[in-house]
């Protein structure tokens, strides 16, 4: 048989054992961290009120970064974390309805940014904390290798109606490890990598391997390169009378150039880029 002092020592652990949970979570509430998310327009939130869980609510923060609560009405939510959230939720119960109120905010929808182009998995990305440019690549899956050197952001101005463009050197961003080029993404920010397209150009005439010759745009191709890529000329070949067909990519029409390559490989004439579709003919 248990003596009255042992029964009641025995029922103060496991009042204790009970009890601890609850305040290690309000503990807990008290040092939020430091890059905590903050709260945005299109953010759906989830609102208890422990005391009352009739005033609990499930709402969408609109464009003017507010929420219409029982109750309270209007309240402006945009830029607070969770934490802050319950603190002002909390106060302005206490100040005009309850005498004591425990708030519970969750974000069960969170901002998104965009990615589009050369990543292995394009899409629309939520941001449930601070999100840097380096970190939404990696949640896309990382770069492809017909990426181009640059990439994009496109990012709505404080009027909602302009976006501006900020251009970010790839190389110096990953492979130069430059921070200052990790941006942090804001809400409805679009990042676009363009892709690297292959162009086509085609050589024919007397060279040793006439035919279509592919390379990246960023590559560029000049005249001497495809002429060499299809193996130089023959021992046939004019080098006063070559032509090059281009067509017009938004008429149609096609014109001739007419290029004297003694001139170019003399130095007497600039090399010519070439573009997709180009025609170049060795007589």
């Amino acid at each position: 048989m248990f003596k009255i002092a042992e029964v009641f020592l025995i029922a103060l652990v496991l009042l204790q054992a009970v009890l601890a949970p609850t305040a290690s979570a309000y503990a807990l509430q008290a040092t939020p961290p430091v890059d905590e998310y903050r709260i945005g327009p299109n953010d759906l939130l989830v609102i208890t009120v422990f005391e009352q869980p009739e005033l609990g609510q499930t709402v969408r923060v609109s464009e003017d970064g507010s929420v219409a609560l029982s109750l309270l009405g209007k309240v402006a939510v945009a830029g607070l974390t969770t934490f802050e959230l319950e603190k002002k939720l909390k106060a302005l119960l206490e100040e005009k309805w309850l005498k004591v109120a425990h708030v519970s905010v969750f974000i069960r929808e969170h901002q998104k940014v965009a990615v589009l182009g050369a990543v292995a998995r394009p899409g629309m990305y939520e941001m449930t904390g601070q999100t840097t440019l380096l970190q939404l690549i990696s949640l896309a899956g990382g770069l492809t290798p017909d990426a181009l050197k640059e990439l994009f952001i496109y990012r709505v101005d404080e009027s909602g109606k302009n976006k501006k463009k900020i251009t970010v050197n790839v190389q110096d961003l990953i492979q130069e490890g430059n921070q200052n080029l990790d941006i942090v993404l804001q809400a409805k920010d679009e990042v676009v990598v363009p892709i690297d397209q292959i162009i086509t150009v085609y050589v024919y005439g007397e060279v040793k391997i006439p035919g279509a010759l592919q390379v990246k745009m960023s590559k560029k191709i000049t005249l001497l390169q495809a002429i060499a890529q299809a193996g130089g000329t023959t021992e046939w070949a004019s080098k006063t009378g070559l032509t090059i067909n281009r067509r017009d990519v938004k008429t149609g029409r096609e014109t001739k150039m007419r290029v004297n390559l003694k001139d170019i490989i003399g130095g007497k004439s600039p090399d010519i880029a070439l573009q997709e579709g180009d025609v170049v003919i060795v007589p």
